[in-house]
C-alpha cells in the first residue's frame, strides 16, 4: 500500500520530516551510466531488488573504484510508494565514501534510524518498515555483484525478523535466558515483533518459515521435556509447573511404575484433570477396563497409585476415582 493510499488524519503524524522531505526531494535519485563511471575511473554496478510483499522496487547504482573497493558515487531509482523512495535515497546517501565490505555492513535499522527527527521517535509507522528492509537487501545485491558471489553468502544467521534484523540463535538465547512467555517480552527484549509484525505468526504481509510464536512454542515443550526429565531425580517441582506439565508428569510416573499392572489384569486408567485445593492437590483419574469397578481400584490399588505419585512428584497429591 503506498503512502498516497493512506487516509486518517493522523497518519501523517507518524513520519518524520526528513521522510517527508525526502519523498519530495530526494538528494540521489538519478542514474550513473557507463561513460559517467569511465570518466571517474571506477567500475559500475546496477542492482535490482524488489518487495513482492507490497509490490515496491529499487535500483541501486554504484560507481565503485577498483582498486580501493570505495563506493564514489551511489544513486538511485525506486518504483514504488514515497517511503521507499525516502529509504532509497538515505540508503544511497550511507553507501558514499564507504568500501563495499563497510557497505554490506549498513542495516535497515541503520537507514531507518538515518531518517529520523530524533533518536527516540521512529522515522515510520511500523507497517513501512519493510521499505527500509528492501533498501538494505538491494545494498547486498550490489556488493554481491561486484564481488561475484550470491548475496545469500552476506548473511551468516537465519533472520527471523527482518525489520529488527534479529536472528534465530539471538530470539532463543533470548527467551532461555530470560524465560520469555509472551510475544510482548520478546519484543521488548529484542524489538522482534516491533515493525510490521509478519514475524509474529502467520498472516503477516510476507510469509516466513520461523515465527516468534514457533519459538515459543519450542520454548515450551523444552521446558516440559527438562522438568519431566528432571522427575526421575525428583529435582522438578510439581507444585510450580502448568497443568499441561503436571499431566505429563503423572503420566510418565504412571507409565514407569502402575500402568503395566493394571494392563496385566485386564484394565488401565486415564487422567481427567488436576487441581489445586488449597495445600492439596487433588489428581481425578477414571479407570478402565476390568480396573473399572474392582474391589480394589479404591483401596489397594487407589492406595498404590497414591503412594507412588506422593513419593515421586509431591507429598500434597491426592488421587481421586470418578
Amino acid at each position: 500500500m503506498g503512502i498516497d493510499s493512506l487516509v486518517g488524519g493522523s497518519i501523517w503524524d507518524e513520519y518524520s520530516n526528513k521522510v517527508t522531505n525526502l519523498m519530495n526531494n530526494p538528494q540521489n535519485m538519478g542514474e550513473i551510466t557507463e561513460e559517467q563511471a569511465k570518466e571517474m575511473g571506477a567500475t559500475l554496478i546496477v542492482a535490482d531488488f524488489g518487495a513482492e510483499s507490497c509490490g515496491d522496487a529499487v535500483r541501486l547504482y554504484w560507481a565503485v573504484h577498483p582498486i580501493s573497493d570505495v563506493i564514489m558515487l551511489s544513486k538511485f531509482k525506486s518504483f514504488g510508494c514515497g517511503t521507499a523512495i525516502a529509504s532509497s535515497d538515505t540508503m544511497a546517501e550511507l553507501c558514499k565514501g564507504k568500501t563495499v565490505d563497510e557497505a554490506v555492513k549498513i542495516t535497515n535499522i541503520d537507514v531507518e534510524m538515518a531518517m529520523r527527527d530524533n533518536p527516540d521517535t521512529p522515522a515510520v509507522p511500523p507497517q513501512k518498515m519493510h521499505c527500509s528492509v528492501m533498501a538494505y537487501d538491494v545494498i547486498k545485491k550490489a556488493a554481491a555483484q561486484y564481488k561475484g558471489v550470491d548475496m545469500e553468502s552476506f548473511e551468516e544467521e537465519i533472520i527471523v525478523c527482518e525489520c529488527a534484523r534479529v536472528s534465530l540463535s539471538t530470539l532463543q538465547e533470548v527467551i532461555r535466558l530470560n524465560d520469555l512467555t509472551t510475544i510482548e517480552e520478546i519484543t521488548d527484549y529484542t524489538k522482534a515483533g516491533a515493525f510490521c509484525k509478519s514475524c509474529i505468526r502467520p498472516g503477516g504481509h510476507e510469509a516466513k518459515d520461523i515465527y516468534l510464536v514457533d519459538l515459543l512454542e519450542e520454548y515450551e515443550k523444552e521446558k516440559m521435556s527438562k522438568a519431566a526429565d528432571a522427575l526421575g531425580t525428583g529435582s522438578a517441582n510439581f507444585n510450580e509447573m502448568t497443568i499441561v506439565q503436571r499431566i505429563k508428569a503423572v503420566d510418565k510416573v504412571i507409565d514407569a511404575n502402575i500402568r503395566q499392572m493394571l494392563i496385566m489384569d485386564g484394565g488401565d486408567m486415564e487422567i481427567l484433570d488436576i487441581k489445586d485445593n488449597g495445600e492439596d492437590i487433588d489428581i481425578y483419574i477414571r479407570y478402565l477396563g476390568a480396573c473399572n469397578g474392582c474391589a480394589s481400584s479404591s483401596t489397594g490399588t487407589l492406595f498404590a497409585i497414591e503412594n507412588i505419585l506422593k513419593e515421586k512428584l509431591s507429598q500434597n497429591i491426592r488421587v481421586l476415582p470418578i
